[in-house]
């Protein structure tokens, strides 16, 4: 209590400090300085920048561990004012004590992670999702000798509800849902169906009818088991053989929402044509998964960063980039020249140009960190630019591998959004295999 106490006196001590001699700035620059911070070893990384009127003013010390990583903080001059930066030699986890005038104001926690080396992508995939129960994506009336009616209507059964059983029995598959409905219906009793709405469970009551003519009754809902679509591999890890793909979440085409997977597999797939965009067309990708089916691997994660699972097979080449690619932050991906890797004949992977023409160095995960440009004049006279099924395709500069094609923008379809590989990496849990890997050794 008593340490508490002395920390915000000194706290208040300081801001009232700086009030008093008018750093208004430092103030600024001090609060937009983060809490906390992941580097890559022996990368160089931009913590702040202070504008030339405070000059001096923000200053840093590392507490001194034996068990600690090894970071060096320093500070450099250039046009804007002065450049706080922090090397990282050894994986672990440590503090920076922030300082204004020589006052403390703030801790930064600073992770630093082993280098992260995966295997770019670049093929065109097929992918093919089970939904966690069944989908409901529409309503429709059953015509019936007392009029038309629908069931699922009636019993409030909502666009977008997921029917994870009937009268207790688990739903998987829409094709276990007709018998249940039919020898209810024949009894003349309602089913009891849970449903899955906003991560909540409820419990509904709905009387299938039979309607005039048949001998099947009928709920009243459009249901859906499955989606399939096509996009583009992103990375992945040749030592756990996790993997990337897609950039963005896969949403149902008639409900809007995010589909909760199940299971899933993605398939090789041949680029047949290419749909070219235009303004507020975006244009297509067609193709054609494998006649061999030939399974890639699992999906385990439908997450707004994409695809993720486990390749089935030993490795997987673009036969262009088939060798391990170091990985970089968002911090450091520069605006300019870059490379994606994507397909646009065939299953023949191939480099095309791109500017980045901004990124955000993101401190907490979001989808849209790059804004990009096609400039290479091959792919701009093939696909028109961006296209959808070119999602996941992923992005190069300098040598390493910094993010993925996310969006197109649907008024220039010649740009789009791209996500940072970080994000991706994460998600498919390469960051923390990694983590326990380098620290079991």
């Amino acid at each position: 209590m008593r340490g508490d106490a002395v920390r915000k006196f000194i706290g208040i001590g300081c801001l009232l400090f700086l009030l008093s001699l008018g750093f208004q700035t430092a103030l600024k620059e001090w609060i937009a300085i983060p809490t906390s911070i992941t580097v890559f070893e022996g990368e160089e990384t931009t913590l702040y920048q202070t504008s030339r009127e405070n000059e001096g003013l923000m200053e840093a010390s590392i507490p001194v561990m034996s068990d600690q990583p090894h970071i060096a903080f320093s500070l450099k001059e250039n046009d804007a004012g002065t450049e706080a930066t922090i090397t990282a030699s050894k994986a672990g986890e440590t503090e920076l004590n922030m300082e204004v005038s020589g006052f403390p104001v703030k801790q930064v926690d600073v992770n630093v992670l082993p280098n992260i080396k995966v295997i770019p992508g670049g093929q065109s995939i097929g992918v093919k999702l089970n939904t966690e129960g069944v989908l409901v994506v529409g309503h429709h009336l059953v015509q019936t000798k007392d009029g038309d009616q629908s069931p699922g209507e009636d019993a409030e059964i909502l666009v977008g509800d997921m029917i994870t059983s009937i009268d207790g029995h688990p739903i998987q598959r829409m094709s276990q849902v007709a018998e249940y409905v039919q020898a209810a219906g024949e009894e003349g009793r309602p089913l009891s169906i849970t449903i899955k709405r906003d991560q909540q469970d409820l419990t509904k009551e709905l009387t299938p009818l039979k309607s005039n003519g048949e001998h099947s009754y009928r709920m009243g809902l459009y249901i859906r088991d499955s989606a399939a679509g096509v996009g583009t591999m992103t990375f992945y890890d040749p030592v756990s053989k996790k993997y990337g793909a897609l950039g963005h979440v896969i949403s149902d085409v008639d409900t809007k929402k995010p589909i909760v997977v199940h299971d899933g597999q993605i398939i090789r797939s041949s680029v047949t044509a290419i749909e070219k965009g235009s303004n507020g067309d975006p244009g297509e990708k067609l193709a054609n998964f494998s006649q061999q089916r030939d399974i890639l691997g699992s999906i385990e994660k439908n997450s707004p960063f994409g695809i993720f699972g486990t390749l089935a097979k030993e490795s997987l080449k673009n036969n262009i980039h088939d060798e391990q690619m170091p990985v970089t932050l968002s911090s450091h991906v520069k605006e300019g020249p870059a490379k994606i890797l994507t397909v646009v004949n065939g299953e023949d992977v191939e480099e095309f140009d791109i500017e980045i023409v901004s990124s955000v160095p993101q401190k907490q995960p979001a989808t849209k960190g790059m804004v990009i440009k096609v400039t290479d004049p091959r792919l701009l006279e093939e696909t028109g630019g961006i296209v959808q099924g070119m999602s996941g395709s992923p992005i190069i500069q300098d040598g390493k591998l910094i993010g993925a094609v996310t969006h197109v923008f649907v008024n220039d379809p010649t740009s789009g959004y791209g996500c940072h590989i970080g994000w991706m990496l994460e998600e498919a849990g390469v960051i923390n295999h990694i983590q326990e890997k380098a620290k079991a050794s």
